[in-house]
C-alpha cells in the first residue's frame, strides 16, 4: 500500500495526480472527504468494487454513491426534474447525500439492485475537489464503517495499521472529523431525511 502526505487545504498537484493513477488502475484508496476518511474507487472498477465489498461485507442492497466535481455531470448518472435540481443546487456543495433515480449510464452492480437509485454527493474538500479534477470524472465512494465496529475511523495511522494490507492507496491528511453524511431521499415527491448528519437539510422538506 503507498501512503499520500497531502495537505489538507492546498493539496500538493504531483501527490494528487499519483493518486488518480492508482485509482484509473483500477485500485482501491481511502482519502478525505469533507466529513471523515471514505474508501473511493473509479466507476466501474472491478477489482477494487469486490476488496471494498469484502472489507465492507456489503451484500447487493447496499446504496453506493458518487462523488461528483459539481452538478454539471449529474444528468449522466441521476434523472432530476427542474424542482430537484434547484434544490441540489442550493445544497451543494455540501456533505449530503442526495439519492436520486439512477439513469441507464449507471453500471447495474452500482444501481440499488432493487430500487434502481445511487446517491449523488458534491464535496467542499479540498483533496476530494482536486482527486475527482484530475479524474475528471466522478468516483466511487462509501464510508468508512467497518463490520462490527460502530465507530468511524478517523486516524490516519490506525486506518494504515488496520486496513494497510486491504487496500492500495492511502491519503493522510491528518485526522479528521467523524461526522457522517446527511442522507436524503430525493426519489418521491417530498424529500425524506434517511440519516442526519453534519448538515442540517431542514429547509429541504
Amino acid at each position: 500500500m503507498q501512503v499520500f502526505y497531502i495537505h489538507p487545504e492546498n493539496p500538493q498537484p504531483r501527490l494528487i495526480e499519483q493518486v488518480a493513477d492508482l485509482l484509473r488502475k483500477d485500485q482501491l484508496i481511502i482519502y478525505p472527504t469533507d466529513t471523515s476518511y471514505a474508501f473511493g474507487c473509479r466507476l466501474g472498477a472491478k477489482d477494487a468494487l469486490e476488496k471494498l465489498k469484502q472489507i465492507r461485507a456489503l451484500d447487493d442492497k447496499h446504496q453506493f454513491t458518487l462523488l461528483c466535481r459539481d452538478l454539471s455531470e449529474i444528468a449522466n448518472y441521476a434523472a432530476v426534474d427542474n424542482v430537484q435540481f434547484k434544490q441540489l443546487k442550493a445544497h451543494t456543495p455540501a456533505p449530503i447525500t442526495f439519492i436520486l433515480n439512477a439513469t441507464k449510464d449507471v453500471p447495474k452492480k452500482l444501481a440499488h439492485a432493487k430500487k434502481k437509485t445511487i446517491g449523488i454527493r458534491v464535496p467542499s474538500n479540498a483533496i476530494a475537489q482536486a482527486l475527482l479534477e484530475a479524474m475528471d470524472e466522478p468516483i466511487l465512494t462509501s464510508s468508512l464503517i467497518l463490520p462490527n465496529r460502530d465507530d468511524i475511523l478517523d486516524d490516519p495511522f490506525e486506518i494504515e495499521e488496520l486496513l494497510g494490507n486491504k487496500i492500495d492507496g492511502l491519503i493522510n491528511a491528518g485526522i479528521k472529523t467523524t461526522k457522517l453524511t446527511t442522507i436524503v431521499d430525493m426519489t418521491s415527491s417530498q424529500p425524506e431525511i434517511i440519516r442526519q448528519g453534519a448538515a442540517d437539510v431542514n429547509s429541504l422538506l
